[in-house]
């Protein structure tokens, strides 16, 4: 009987301590949830990067490609003629929001088996887009001495990211 009395007796601080709420230690707080919903961003090619007609000797050199007026400035040794271009793009997304604008650092041109590099400079590194955005890249292509005569063809990635 006494091992009933205490085996009652614990049972019942058992119960007890369980009633006991914990409540009086528990807090509460909230907080908002956000989220921000920005255009998808688009690029488009509006025309390509031509350095030109260039006429090359026996000693080669570079032509450089201004971003800026898309003109190419012929190093000594070179003939530089016909329609050049820098490459330009387009750029969509939310208005106000900056991007950042990152571009190969190089192409590599070919003509069947020949070749020649060019490295490459945007015009801009961030645009805030307001609309009617652009952005263009230009280059300096590194012409061989006695570089094989050909068509050279390459192409380069653009990436554009908001910030």
């Amino acid at each position: 009987m006494f091992n009933k009395a205490k085996l009652l007796t614990a049972g019942s601080a058992v119960m007890a301590v369980a009633l006991v709420s914990t409540s009086a230690n528990a807090a509460t707080a909230n907080a908002d949830a956000r989220a921000t919903i920005l255009d998808q961003i688009t690029v488009t090619k509006t025309s390509d990067l031509d350095f030109g007609t260039i006429v090359v000797g026996a000693t080669g050199g570079n032509a450089t490609l201004s971003a800026a007026s898309g003109a190419v400035n012929c190093a000594a040794a070179l003939v530089c003629s016909g329609t050049t271009s820098a490459a330009a793009f387009s750029v969509a997304g939310t208005a106000g929001e900056t991007v950042d604008i990152t571009v190969d650092s190089t192409v590599n041109l070919l003509s069947g088996t020949d070749s020649m590099t060019a490295s490459l400079a945007s015009s801009d590194a961030t645009l805030v887009l307001a609309g009617g955005d652009s952005f263009t890249v230009g280059g300096t292509l590194a012409v061989g001495a006695n570089q094989a005569t050909g068509d050279y063809v390459g192409n380069f990635d653009v990436t554009v990211n908001y910030q």
